[in-house]
């Protein structure tokens, strides 16, 4: 019996969210700047975001200010699922929110700002 491993997936021009009204995409960094699994901080039109890779290359962006604390420390939070969402919980009390939406998924609460994220001929793009 051969097993064989799927294709990756190429994601390098994949686009993860579509842009809000009245925002513009920023290039903040390449993606290869980015570990995959742990998180970074950036300045994206004078906010504040924490910048998440997944494995897979799939890029995520939410707020860096904890909404639970005020403390600008999300970019150090932990990585994780709740299912088939993609999830960060808070480095201070662990808050768990998802990475898409920003909703709090550990109990009632505030959500967190999320971004849209893609990635375009190998550099990470906010809508901001």
């Amino acid at each position: 019996m051969t097993i064989t491993a799927p294709a990756p997936l190429d994601l390098r021009d994949a686009d993860f969210g579509p842009e809000p009204a009245g925002a513009a995409w920023h290039s903040v960094c390449s993606l290869h700047d980015l570990e995959p699994n742990w998180g970074e901080a950036a300045l994206v039109a004078g906010r504040q975001v924490a910048l998440f890779r997944l494995p897979t290359d799939q890029v995520f962006a939410v707020e860096q200010r904890d909404p639970a604390t005020e403390a600008h420390v999300m970019a150090r939070g932990i990585v994780g699922s709740r299912g088939e969402r993609h999830t960060i919980a808070s480095p201070l009390h662990k808050q768990v929110y998802d990475l898409a939406t920003g909703e709090r998924l550990d109990a009632p609460g505030a959500p967190i700002a999320a971004f849209p994220a893609r990635v375009v001929d190998g550099i990470v793009q906010i809508a901001a």
